[in-house]
């Protein structure tokens, strides 16, 4: 069995950047997302700097069946996961009892269902390839979030289980880290509906600074990583920030993001 990197959510943003990271310190790749020319043209950039070409395998996460269906891909391919990357999410804005109830189950299926069946269905290679798990988060997954509450809600879940697991799966020589990025002008803002408004310099990161960052955390086997200055000192402003302070605050950010 050939050690391999699965990527979620690979097609587009800090997946793509992460397969690109990942590649050039020698991975071999499994890229996984629904668009399949998406991952076919990814995969083509990456073998054209003279890298293994990666694997791809394009599905629908929020399938109940994904996690069956990836585990049956390796094994025909005689691969097993040595790393785990969890990028594959969206985000809506908008009240909770306004927008879609089935987009935001959607969101769930995906930010933490998905995830978490895939952070937990390949432990054992894990453990014997002495690999990792990069669970994307969010510096939403720090405080409740009006305006994006099943968003936000979705990544402090993330947070809270990646850190828990990086703590249980510690001794058994599995590193898992979650990587919290600020903003990041990807795809993510079209999916959400927000507005393409300039985000503050010193709290954005590009998703190639984002991915490095979430490599080289993950190798060093840290827990958490919130790239940038700006974003590590928000959190932990919020951590002595009243709540109700933080929460209009939050509320009014995702009003003006809407206009």
């Amino acid at each position: 069995m050939r050690p391999v990197t699965l990527i979620t959510g690979a097609s587009a943003g800090i997946g793509t950047a992460l397969a690109h990271v990942f590649a050039r310190h020698g991975h071999e790749l499994m890229l996984i997302a629904r668009r399949e020319r998406r991952l076919a043209e990814l995969s083509d950039a990456i073998a054209a700097q003279g890298y293994k070409r990666p694997l791809t395998l394009p599905i629908d996460l929020g399938g109940r069946d994904a996690v069956d269906r990836i585990g049956d891909a390796l094994a025909k391919l005689g691969a097993e996961p040595e790393i785990v990357v969890n990028n594959a999410g969206f985000g809506l804005v908008g009240s909770a009892a306004a927008l879609d109830l089935a987009e935001q189950l959607a969101m769930i299926d995906l930010n933490v269902r998905s995830l978490t069946d895939l952070s937990l269905a390949f432990v054992e290679p894990l453990q014997r390839r002495r690999g990792g798990i990069l669970n994307v988060a969010s510096v939403a997954g720090f405080l409740p979030g009006p305006g994006m509450a099943v968003y936000y809600a979705s990544k402090a879940y993330v947070v809270s289980f990646s850190e828990a697991l990086h703590r249980e799966l510690k001794p058994r020589g599995v590193r898992v880290t979650a990587l919290c990025p600020g903003p990041v002008p990807t795809e993510f803002q079209l999916r959400a509906g927000v507005s393409t408004e300039r985000y503050p310099p010193l709290i954005t990161q590009s998703a190639e600074r984002v991915a490095q960052d979430g490599y080289r955390g993950l190798m060093a086997g840290r827990r958490l990583v919130v790239p940038g200055f700006g974003n590590r000192l928000v959190t932990q402003l919020l951590r002595i920030t009243p709540r109700p302070l933080a929460l209009a605050g939050v509320e009014a950010r995702q009003r003006h993001r809407q206009s």
